[in-house]
């Protein structure tokens, strides 16, 4: 994909430690990324808070993990403390979750081979009223997020037991190199990843910079996120689908 970006800037606004990965893509692809965490994540380290969930592990039947960085810090934090039960499953909210579970030794990863939301999830055979009712299932999460998962097991029978193993936080950040490029034109485009970035970055900045950004195009991974950003007056959305790749291929064939 050679040059596909040359002379783009695009701003990419995941957490630092998963930004990466996309940047080179882009850079590779001949664009430039401009990092802009909206999201900062503060991994849970107290062995207090795993050492309940680590006793009892082996009575759950189904461990679900909302996202990479559940996984990373969730199943960092019980394994310090035992082995994983050889029976308990492992599920996960998107293909994105699924690879770094397998990356973790997992070979039998349940996950929707399309969609990436609790919706999608809940769609799966696995996570049928009939194959739930009478289950004890770990979810494995932030501290805050969307209850609709936990709350549908629950209404289809199962028992649901959650796992807070990491905080999200608006980072402190510097709003002026973001607006200066926007505002001599030289921002082509921003990637958010999820409706809380969409809300941090009208915290960090304000109604004055949104104006700036009126005629950015930005770039989200779910028709929930547009309507947040479209809520906060960012118009001109594009919904990529999920994952690296799905972005990368979005913004060429916008630019393109």
């Amino acid at each position: 994909m050679g040059g596909a970006l040359a002379g783009r800037t695009v701003a990419i606004t995941r957490p630092t430690a998963q930004a990466e990965a996309l940047c080179r893509a882009i850079e590779e692809a001949g664009g430039e990324a401009f990092r802009f965490p909206l999201l900062e994540i503060v991994p849970v380290t107290d062995p207090a808070v795993f050492a309940p969930v680590a006793a009892r592990l082996d009575t759950f039947e189904i461990a679900f993990f909302v996202s990479p960085n559940a996984v990373e810090h969730g199943l960092g934090g019980l394994r310090q403390i035992r082995p994983w039960p050889p029976g308990l499953r492992v599920a996960a909210v998107g293909q994105g979750s699924a690879r770094v579970l397998e990356a973790h030794g997992f070979s039998e990863v349940v996950a929707p081979a399309e969609g990436f939301d609790s919706e999608a999830v809940l769609a799966l055979p696995a996570f049928a009223p009939e194959a739930v009712r009478g289950r004890v299932v770990l979810v494995v999460r932030g501290g805050t997020g969307r209850e609709l998962l936990g709350a549908t097991l629950m209404a289809r029978g199962a028992r649901v037991e959650y796992l807070s193993c990491y905080h999200r936080r608006c980072p402190v950040a510097d709003p002026a190199p973001l607006l200066e490029l926007a505002a001599c034109g030289r921002l082509d485009a921003l990637s958010v990843t999820s409706s809380e970035g969409a809300d941090h970055l009208v915290r960090i900045i304000g109604s004055e910079g949104l104006a700036r950004l009126s005629r950015v195009p930005v770039f989200v991974s779910h028709p929930r996120i547009a309507t947040r950003c479209y809520l906060h007056g960012l118009k001109q959305t594009i919904i990529s689908g999920t994952g690296d790749d799905a972005l990368l291929r979005a913004l060429i064939a916008f630019f393109g």
